[in-house]
């Protein structure tokens, strides 16, 4: 086990100045003191002082990997590690809908109107409503804005709608006073509600400085302590002006309303910036600061999200604020969402990839899918991963229980198989049948072999006089259940063509026995290997092996005598009693603890008949839930009646999403509000039309500037709305170009690209 330290169960209110501490940023009075060595790990304990007497709460933490200087709280982030269990929380009341772990998880989106035409927000809220939502959040940025939702609520329940309205607030803290008494919920943007627009800079003060930044912002006055002659210095800090969200939270008690407290990773303030870096702690921390003065004052009627574009952040983000609370002993429910997802089936992957991750750990009371669509659409993909998260918890597939210890839980640390090596005497180059940063792995049939050269397009390879050669998104490796009669020389040829290339060509065992194809790759399972089957082929012949992952250890140890050249992990689809994504871990734990360094792919065959938005989920929400973990190094999705192009696409969009293999132009692109400053459905198919060529950048669509800038923290270029009319280009977080007018503002961005030396033309059409 890692090194690790201890700290109180209210770890959150303390500051320290000392960098190697990490996590344990907040804290009340602690003293550091060291441990003696448990057999491997030295660790510490920091244990709390009250009135000079010591506390007895203790949480222990660890570094988040092998040298990190983030700590992490050891103890559990969901209920189970082995089986999905819905994690309990309390009951938040938004109108007349309840939210928490007693009730079904709850579907929302928002409008995309202009707040201040009411009918039109009546309407749409409507159409949501008929849809099936629960929820409906609409955008107040100001006082017209506040003055049109007694119109907008009085006009639904006079139609008899009395779906409950939320209240999107930013850099408002009067508007949402004004609004708490008709919405029925308030949700407040910890980085903007009471702190100035974050400029992205980082903010070093002296302790002159830093005391001046604080007083309008501190709610006691700082005690400064040594901790026992160690030259750690700490101070008791909550970093939020009360009389600035204080009425809010007695207006909110007074009205009976609910709150969201909604962390976005793209808006934390220069303040949380500086002390926690632009990460899932800040945004836990964040957060927390506004938790604190609610429950001060007695008010526990609030959520929490963390949400941002990037998945995998969202993930870590949830992950952290869930094992704090386990810690504080706090049951508020979750709101789940990854921002700016973006469009089609690009924004459901990523959607599925960071909402089904947390699901399939039980975690999340209310889910929003957002996408860069009409809000009507954001229903059913929606309801679709509910489905999925309450079908999770109510079968709790899982399995027996093992210890995990090498899971990453709170950042990202990819376990790498070894990549295939070329071994002497091999007629082929096997290195190309895995690719370093995620392979995609297709199945081929005997009649595409029929068309070699449509076969070749289909996987994406790129055609010289009617030869295949690998292109940046060329599929890896083809698994082929059926091989051609010995006699087919065309369809052998097609084969060896593939071969000659470096694309793994793999086959099942008896196929291989009976009708060989030379330098093909076979597939076994474990009884094949432990009865010697697969011995009856030439020596040197390479081997995949097709595991459950639920197997008992003694029938996986078979293994540490494979020379594999990579497992498949494959579970049927119809399994009713185990969970895929708990019995990879368990395979993966098994493979950490052996040595085991066989690359990984996840292997999922879905049923005929099963809806595309349904496998879209299914693959971001079982093999997602793995790649963000660092857990796997491909992709083999079947599905016998869905287009061959759209499971290659899918599966090239999971990796992307898990921020593995760049193939295609990333889009951070928002869902479009009240706020959006133009036709953000339009502008964002012109942009992509022109740019989607473009692998290794990444690309802010934005609407306004309230997630604008800081969400593009994972982008290299923005296209953000300034004012009606006009648009601001960015690099990264800095604006370089302000005030562009539509109809030139995407050509000054190609030329922005241009400029930046990032612009490749497009492919000539063949």
């Amino acid at each position: 086990m890692a090194t690790g330290a201890a700290v109180p169960t209210t770890f959150s209110t303390l500051k320290t100045w000392d960098s190697s501490l990490g996590f344990a940023k907040n804290i009340d009075f602690v003293r550091v003191s060291d441990m003696k060595s448990m057999k491997s790990s030295a660790r510490k304990r920091v244990s709390i002082i009250r009135n000079s007497n010591p506390g007895q709460d203790i949480a222990e933490l660890q570094p988040a990997s092998p040298g990190s200087p983030l700590l992490v709280p050891r103890q559990k982030y969901c209920e189970s590690l082995h089986k999905p269990i819905r994690r309990k929380t309390s009951t938040v009341m938004v109108g007349n809908v309840a939210i928490g772990s007693e009730h079904p998880i709850r579907i929302q989106t928002m409008t995309t109107t202009d707040t201040k035409d009411v009918a039109g927000t009546v309407e749409q809220v409507m159409r949501i409503a008929d849809k099936g939502a629960d929820i409906v959040r609409i955008t107040v940025q100001g006082k017209k804005e506040a003055d049109a939702c007694f119109e907008i609520k009085n006009t639904l329940v006079q139609k008899n709608y009395n779906i409950p309205l939320v209240a999107d607030i930013h850099f408002a803290p009067s508007v949402a006073l004004r609004v708490a008494e008709c919405f029925d919920k308030i949700r407040v943007n910890p980085g903007n509600f009471a702190d100035r627009r974050a400029q992205f800079e980082t903010l070093e003060y002296t302790e002159e400085d830093y005391q001046k930044e604080l007083e309008h912002i501190e709610k006691m006055r700082p005690t400064t302590i040594d901790t026992s002659g160690s030259g750690l210095w700490f101070r008791v800090l909550i970093l939020v002006d009360p009389w600035v969200f204080t009425p809010l939270v007695e207006k909110c008690k007074k009205y009976g309303r609910a709150m969201r407290i909604g962390t976005n990773h793209g808006s934390l303030s220069d303040r949380i910036m500086s002390y926690y870096g632009d990460s899932p702690r800040g945004m836990v921390e964040s957060a927390f600061e506004f938790a604190r003065i609610c429950r001060k004052l007695d008010y526990h009627n609030f959520v929490f999200s963390m949400k941002a574009s990037n998945p995998v952040i969202m993930v870590q983000a949830y992950r952290l604020l869930v094992a704090e609370m386990y810690v504080q002993g706090w049951d508020y429910p979750l709101h789940l969402g990854v921002t700016e997802a973006g469009e089609g089936e690009d924004g459901r992957m990523k959607s599925a990839i960071g909402i089904g991750t947390l699901l399939q750990d039980g975690l999340g009371d209310t889910i929003r899918v957002s996408l860069t669509e009409p809000p009507e659409e954001e229903i059913d993909p929606c309801r679709r991963l509910a489905n999925l998260g309450m079908r999770a918890s109510e079968l709790q597939k899982g399995v027996e229980p093992f210890e995990e210890k090498h899971r990453h839980y709170f950042d990202f640390q990819r376990r790498s198989g070894q990549l295939p090596v070329q071994k002497e005497g091999e007629e082929v180059d096997y290195r190309g049948a895995l690719h370093r940063d995620g392979s995609v792995l297709m199945s081929v049939s005997l009649d595409q072999l029929k068309m070699p050269e449509v076969l070749y397009k289909s996987l994406a390879a790129k055609l010289i006089v009617g030869m295949p050669f690998k292109d940046l998104a060329t599929v890896d490796s083809i698994l082929l259940r059926e091989l051609p009669p010995v006699d087919d020389a065309d369809a052998r040829l097609a084969l060896k063509r593939l071969i000659d290339i470096s694309m793994g060509v793999i086959t099942p065992l008896t196929e291989q026995l009976t009708k060989p194809l030379p330098n093909a790759m076979v597939l076994v399972n474990l009884k094949e290997i432990s009865t010697g089957a697969y011995k009856l082929l030439p020596q040197g012949t390479r081997l995949v092996v097709s595991v459950r992952g639920d197997e008992p250890y003694e029938e996986l140890d078979i293994l540490k005598g494979v020379d594999a050249t990579m497992l498949l992990h494959d579970l049927p689809y119809t399994e009713d009693r185990i969970s895929r994504v708990h019995a990879a871990r368990r395979l993966f734990e098994y493979l950490s603890d052996n040595s085991l360094n066989f690359p990984v792919i996840h292997h999922i065959q879905f049923p005929n008949g099963i809806h595309r938005d349904d496998l879209v989920i299914g693959a971001g929400s079982d093999a997602g839930a793995l790649l963000v973990d660092g857990l796997g190094d491909g992709l083999l999705l079947e599905a016998p009646d869905k287009d061959f192009e759209f499971i290659r696409n899918t599966s090239f969009n999971l990796l992307q999403g898990c921020r593995m293999r760049n193939t295609k132009t990333e889009y951070v692109s928002c869902p479009s509000c009240g706020r959006t400053l133009f036709d953000l459905q339009e502008v964002s198919a012109q942009i992509r039309e022109k740019t989607s060529h473009l692998p290794g950048v990444s690309i802010a669509i934005m609407g306004c500037i309230v997630n604008g800038p800081g969400e593009m923290a994972d982008a290299d270029f923005g296209y953000v709305g300034g004012t009606p009319g006009k648009i601001d280009l960015y690099v990264g977080k800095t604006v370089v170009k302000r005030g562009i007018a539509m109809e030139h503002a995407t050509n000054a961005l190609i030329d922005l690209i241009k400029e930046h030396g990032r612009w490749v033309d497009p492919p000539a059409e063949e």
